[in-house]
């Protein structure tokens, strides 16, 4: 899996602050650039422990995401306050086998020989069905979940703070997990303030909406 943040809002913390600031204030929009920076960063201190975040809105960030599997972007689009743009089926030649294996079928040695024999063979019923003229759009459908693809994402900080919310949680499937703590990982070297306390709900908010007890996490 390879993530990337390959854009964003320009000054991503200033921006939330100056709107902040706007909404308990005289100043008219065009001189809220005037004000300090460190009476932006107090603002924006301020409005995020009280759980205001609508301001945060206004920032945005671009992920380049390659070289994961079609059952997470499967997920990963359920996220409806996004914008996506994904390889296609349809128009990419996929000849050649290119698959995501679980952890715990790689361990598994008996299991993953099975598994790459059934991925092997699916392949070679897709080149099949290509030669005998059947269109790319058609023959996709016997390609797996596992499939390789590559994404594009984009999100606003309040949406992605939901986002790692539920997908960087212990019980969220190991794919997107892993996704979901590469970008925190990204966004907290640009956005510092406002991912701060970013991750998983049982330390955003001392709750476990899976209120599963057992989990190493939960909130004592």
């Amino acid at each position: 899996m390879n993530v990337k943040l390959i854009g964003f809002t320009p000054n991503p913390e200033k921006i939330p602050a100056m709107a902040a600031k706007l909404t308990h204030s005289k100043t008219k929009p065009e001189e809220l650039d005037k004000t300090s920076d460190k009476e932006l960063d107090v603002i924006l201190k301020q409005v995020l422990n009280l759980g205001h975040t609508s301001v945060i809105e206004h920032t945005n960030f671009t992920f380049a995401i390659s070289d994961v599997s079609r059952s997470l972007t499967h997920q990963l689009v359920r996220h409806r306050i996004a914008s996506y743009a994904q390889q296609s089926q349809r128009y990419v030649d996929f000849k050649e086998p290119c698959y995501i294996t679980p952890p715990k079928i790689e361990k598994n040695k008996e299991m993953k020989r099975a598994y790459n024999l059934t991925m092997e063979n699916i392949w070679k019923e897709y080149n099949k069905l290509l030669e005998m003229g059947i269109p790319a759009e058609d023959a996709r459908f016997v390609l797996p979940n596992a499939a390789c693809t590559n994404i594009i994402v984009t999100m606003n900080a309040r949406s992605l703070m939901n986002f790692f919310e539920l997908r960087c949680c212990l019980h969220a499937q190991w794919e997107i997990r892993q996704l979901a703590n590469k970008m925190l990982k990204e966004v907290k070297k640009i956005a510092p303030t406002i991912f701060k306390n970013a991750g998983p709900a049982c330390k955003t908010k001392k709750i476990c909406p899976e209120n599963k007890k057992d989990c190493p996490l939960y909130p004592k």
